[in-house]
């Protein structure tokens, strides 16, 4: 069922349109300028068949922060699967801010997760992702997992990961760690330091492999460059 997060600035008060689907979005006070949106979980997730489908939009001089109130649990799927897409779209000057919780992949599910950004050359967004392969002591399910970025005419990320079992064990995957962390700029660059990679266009990627998801020191990063 489709989540949609629609905001539109406005010079007396910015608009803000909601739809609960799988997630319930809901607002909460902010500053001006600055419109805050919580993302709650409406049911029980993540099964198998289950396809969540969140669309984001915000367009003119505004910041929409998008925060999760918990992580999200991918539970056992017995032969099944499920999906989790993300479409954002950002026009005439709007900022996003992203903090996602940890995604969790549990022993015997097997998930489809997309995200796709289109972005004026005048927006910025900035994203946390934590994915996190297996509760304590199990050793994770399937993950395919896509992120594509426009920004302007041009496409700035293209990047398709496979974690599965035994493919994401390999030395130029995650090795021996269990949790990708992140924190993505696209339309700015994150500060220049060695464990940061520049994109080729106006944009960065920040990334932790860890055994345990509170080793990652992004939230530090996070902490800095959120403003």
């Amino acid at each position: 069922m489709l989540t949609r997060i629609e905001v539109v600035a406005d010079p007396v008060r910015d608009r803000c349109l909601l739809r609960t689907g799988d997630l319930s979005p809901r607002r909460l006070p902010a500053p001006p300028g600055v419109v805050r949106v919580a993302l709650v979980a409406a049911g029980a997730l993540l099964l198998a068949g289950d396809d969540v489908r969140i669309e984001v939009i915000a367009q003119g001089q505004v910041r929409l922060e998008v925060v999760e109130t918990a992580g999200t649990v991918a539970y056992a799927m017995r032969g099944g699967s499920a999906r989790w897409d993300v479409d954002v779209t950002l026009t005439d000057g709007a900022e996003l801010s992203w903090h996602g919780e940890p995604f969790v992949v549990a022993e015997g599910a097997d998930v489809q997760r997309s995200t796709a950004l289109t972005l004026d050359h005048d927006c910025r967004a900035l994203l946390r992702e934590s994915l996190v392969l297996g509760r304590h002591g199990e050793a994770g399910g399937r993950l395919r997992t896509r992120t594509t970025a426009t920004v302007g005419a041009g496409e700035l990320l293209v990047e398709d990961l496979d974690l599965s079992p035994g493919l994401r064990s390999g030395w130029a995957m995650l090795g021996e760690a269990r949790c990708l962390d992140s924190v993505t700029a696209l339309g700015h660059r994150l500060p220049e330091a060695p464990q940061i990679l520049q994109l080729e266009g106006p944009g960065s990627i920040a990334r932790r492999l860890v055994t345990e998801q509170h080793m990652s020191d992004l939230n530090a990063l996070w902490a800095d460059v959120h403003h």
